[in-house]
This record gives structure tokens, C-alpha cells and sequence, in this order.
């Protein structure tokens, strides 16, 4: 395939915004097809990358080969199904959707269809990502923390779908083994979902991984800390940078990582093109994708079982 990828952005608000850039960028993808509900704002960026604004999801599957889906997650099962239906590839935003059954669906869709379904888990291409997946083979215990300020959207699900599933789908990624146990508490805040949680899981290998996500702190911070028989690794998603600590004797010593700093959503959406053009399966597959998604849903469901009340700020 020498042609440039017919591509296009389905929902242009503060996430498919930045698609729109990236995509608008690479080499190997044409930007076709913009479209959002708000059409002033899908004609501003169509104008600013030279792509065609459309009101409609008919004319936007004509104009593309393979499409990026950043509109509101209860929409995703619609739009993304709409698109697989027509022949289309598509890029799914994380969560895949909101409820586990409509992300089967997808899944079962786009491997009927013979199409490529990847999930937006973004930190799988943060170049961190390697040095985990380099120096870890069997993680014994990992300790994941997400917090941000209030985001001012994403407010139709709550932290544990919103932030934490990044988390959860890279410690499945790590871990490999089946889950056995989950505890779990959150609590709402500013929405009527919980906006703080934490989960401690148990894997059936022995591995033990504590998360914890709030979008109602201060700060950001975006770090996970994977520990195994010969030391640890610390990692900051947000510096991109980190450490490798190893015993040695009766002491630990320290190592800087060398990291190759570059932007995840380009990494991220530039391999989405190339399993499109090659015909090979995506880094992060609908299946893990929905396999992250049962996890978040346990620990939402675990969470909502110890039913906490609303914090009287």
C-alpha cells in the first residue's frame, strides 16, 4: 500500500482534538474527515489541518479507511460500531465502552469484519513502557499512582474508568496471571462517581499490585513502582524518566534509566496506522482493551458495594 491511510476523527473535544494534530502530521496518513456534534468546531480544525468537516457519521465512513473515536465514552459502542460495520478500522479511546457487554460486541464485530479495533490505552507507548518490559519478567508486587485535578470532563464515568484503567491494563500486561482477588474503595466527590479509589488486587501467580487514582488532587502525578526478586524499577509516565534499583551484596544500587523521550499519542497512533497498512494485530487489542475494562468494572462494582457517602465539602 503506497497511498497515504484515509483517516479521520470521530468527536474533537479535548482528546480527538490532539488526534486531529498527530494524525494531521504523519507521514503515512492522510487527514480526510473531521467530525463532531458540534459542527463550528469540527469546521475550525478542519480548516486548520485541511481536512473536510462533516455533520454525519454516513458521509464521515465515506470520506475514511480507518477512523479515530475520541467522542464521549456511552457513545463509543454507536460510533465505533457504526464504523466497524461499514468496513471501516478504528482507534477506540479508552475505556472501550462503559458497560463489558457492548465492548464483546466490538471486539466480536471487528474480527468478523477482519478490521483493526485498538484501545487508547496511551501508556502502553509512553517509551517508559520498554524499560518495564525489558527489566520485568515477574513482577511480585506493583505500586501504581494516576492523580490529576478535576478534568472537567469524562464526568459520565467515574476515576476508576477514567484515569485508574490506564494502570490496570499495563499491570495485566505485566502480570499474566489470572485475578483471585480484588478489594476496592472510592468515593465521590464532585460528580455522583467515585472521583478517588484505590484497589488492591491479588494475582494467582502471588503477585500484588496497589492503584491508586484521584481527579481531585492538586498535582499530577502519573508513576508506578514494579518490584521483583533482584530490586525495582520506578518509573514517572509524565517525566518519562526513572530508575532501576538492583541488589548488590547486602545493598541496593541505583541506576538511571536512558529514556528516549517522545510524544505517546503520535507512537501511540502511528502504530495504529502501520497494523492498518501491514494487516497485523494492534499493540493494544480490543480483547485487552475489554479485559481491562472487566477489571475496571470489578473494581467500580466493589467500590459501589461498600456504597460511601458523599464527601459534605
Amino acid at each position: 500500500m503506497s497511498d497515504r491511510l484515509k483517516v479521520g476523527v470521530a468527536g474533537v473535544g479535548a482528546m480527538g482534538k490532539n488526534h486531529a494534530r498527530v494524525l494531521s502530521l504523519l507521514e503515512d496518513a492522510h487527514l480526510a474527515a473531521i467530525y463532531d456534534l458540534d459542527q463550528s468546531r469540527a469546521e475550525e480544525l478542519a480548516a486548520l489541518y485541511g481536512a473536510k468537516a462533516v455533520s454525519n457519521l454516513e458521509e464521515f465512513a465515506w470520506l475514511v479507511d480507518a477512523a479515530a473515536v475520541a467522542v464521549p465514552t456511552t457513545a463509543h459502542r454507536p460510533v465505533a460500531g457504526y464504523l466497524l460495520e461499514q468496513g471501516k478500522h478504528v482507534l477506540v479511546e479508552k475505556p472501550l465502552s462503559e458497560a463489558l457487554h457492548e465492548a464483546q460486541e466490538l471486539v466480536a464485530l471487528a474480527e468478523a469484519k477482519n478490521l483493526v479495533l485498538q484501545v487508547g490505552h496511551i501508556e502502553r507507548f509512553n517509551p517508559v513502557m520498554k524499560e518495564l518490559e525489558a527489566n520485568i519478567k515477574q513482577p511480585r508486587f506493583i505500586e501504581a499512582t494516576r492523580l490529576s485535578p478535576f478534568p472537567n470532563r469524562s464526568v459520565d464515568i467515574g476515576v476508576v474508568l477514567d484515569l485508574m484503567i490506564h494502570d490496570l491494563e499495563i499491570i495485566l500486561h505485566l502480570v499474566r496471571s489470572p485475578l483471585v482477588n480484588v478489594d476496592a474503595v472510592g468515593m465521590p466527590v464532585l460528580t455522583k462517581r467515585e472521583d478517588i479509589a484505590n484497589a488492591r488486587l491479588r494475582f494467582e501467580n502471588g503477585c500484588v499490585a496497589n492503584v491508586t487514582a484521584s481527579r481531585i488532587s492538586d498535582k499530577k502525578m502519573r508513576k508506578i513502582q514494579v518490584f521483583h526478586h533482584e530490586g525495582y524499577i520506578s518509573l514517572d509516565y509524565q517525566e518519562q524518566s526513572g530508575h532501576i534499583y538492583r541488589r548488590e551484596g547486602l545493598g541496593i544500587v541505583r541506576e538511571d534509566v536512558q529514556v528516549e523521550k517522545d510524544e505517546p499519542l503520535k507512537l501511540e497512533l502511528a502504530a495504529f496506522i502501520a497494523s492498518v497498512r501491514q494487516g497485523v494485530a494492534p499493540v493494544v487489542s480490543g480483547q485487552q482493551g475489554t479485559d481491562a475494562l472487566r477489571l475496571a468494572i470489578q473494581i467500580t462494582e466493589a467500590i459501589e458495594k461498600g456504597a460511601p457517602a458523599p464527601l459534605q465539602l
